[in-house]
């Protein structure tokens, strides 16, 4: 499930909303859990992936 990085424009906290492509493409309301704002934008985030092969 891919990791979506948020930053709160009242609190300027960074946070992390695991969502699945479903329901990032439903566009929800993302809440900042430090302050319950919802003034938050997505910041733009690299990504990795973890396999069970090895190279």
């Amino acid at each position: 499930m891919p990791a979506y990085e948020y930053e709160c424009k009242d609190c300027k906290k960074d946070f992390l909303v695991f969502l699945s492509l479903k329901e990032y493409g439903a566009n929800p309301k993302i809440e900042c859990p430090h302050c319950k704002g919802s003034n938050v934008t997505r910041k733009i985030s690299g990504f990795f992936a973890k396999t069970s092969k090895k190279s």
